[in-house]
């Protein structure tokens, strides 16, 4: 028999939570890639990565913070750990290929889409390889129209997000633009679960049981979002990631006109040896010879 397929349990707690999840993850993986833009004296590799696990950790903590609120009415739920914690690493490595592309490739419109592509399809891969450890007492079966279309926002997402890691600099920008991401990730999920269908199979021979969703996926979440916590904390404190591309150069700017004051021009030498000897003196400001 077909299944109810609830996934608001808890009504907009789960859709809430998700969201702010994929926003936060979202806002960090930007920033750090940003950072990697305004300093060449920057460690561009372990920005990139840092933003690469902040990004993934963040889909897939959306992911499943959605997934507590998932149920299908006539049977319990459970997980696979492996195939879960296999879903963590493929968002945070197909991220990263993406990242490091328009790293150390550049941003232009090639390497944008391919990288958009490459990320999009691995946030995709994310979300069913989830999926796929989720095991009931039924059937799981998709719509494949729903299932091209969760993968076309994915790739489209990836594509916008990395567009905005490389254009938008400033703070409040790309707070936005992470606003607007974590939209996009979470459509992508909703649209993905809005394809599932479920065939319960006959309780003919016993009941089947499950653990509840929360017993394995709480303890699993908490790392990540610990991680996104200490990312957090990591570009909170770099000055130049809250100051932003205008005022960090207006401030490196400041620094060296005053650190560097340039010599006045002189005629002869005669006016060097003047000017070192009386530097205090008023009319000695400006080059002063007797040629004149």
């Amino acid at each position: 028999m077909e299944g109810t397929v609830d996934g608001f349990r808890y009504g907009a707690v789960t859709p809430v939570a998700a969201y702010l999840m994929a926003c936060l993850g979202g806002a960090l993986g930007l920033r750090c890639i940003v950072r990697t833009l305004l300093s060449d004296q920057s460690w561009k590799a372990g920005w990139l990565a840092l933003g690469a696990a902040s990004i993934g950790c963040g889909i897939w903590t959306m992911h499943f913070i959605a997934m507590i609120g998932f149920q299908v009415v006539e049977t319990r739920i459970r997980y696979n750990a492996g195939l879960t914690v296999l879903s963590l690493a493929v968002a945070i490595v197909v991220v990263g290929i993406g990242v490091f592309i328009v790293g150390y490739r550049g941003a232009s419109t090639l390497n944008l889409s391919f990288a958009g592509v490459i990320t999009g399809l691995g946030v995709a891969a994310m979300h069913y390889l989830g999926m796929a450890a989720l095991h009931l007492n039924g059937t799981i079966r998709y719509d494949a129209t729903a299932v091209a279309l969760s993968v076309v926002i994915a790739i489209v997402a990836a594509t916008a997000a990395l567009w905005a890691a490389v254009t938008i600099r400033g703070f409040m920008t790309s707070l936005g633009a992470s606003l607007i991401m974590g939209v996009a990730v979470t459509g992508m999920h909703y649209t993905g679960m809005s394809a599932v269908s479920v065939h319960v199979h006959s309780r003919t021979g016993g009941s089947w049981a499950g653990d509840s969703p929360t017993s394995l996926l709480l303890p699993m979440l908490l790392g990540p979002v610990i991680f996104l916590l200490l990312a957090g904390v990591v570009v909170m404190f770099d000055p130049l990631l809250v100051l932003g591309d205008g005022d960090w150069n207006r401030s490196s700017a400041s620094t060296e006109s005053n650190t560097a004051q340039p010599d006045p021009p002189f005629d002869n030498q005669e006016d060097r040896v003047v000017h070192a000897r009386a530097p205090q003196d008023p009319q000695w400001a400006a080059p002063h010879s007797p040629h004149r």
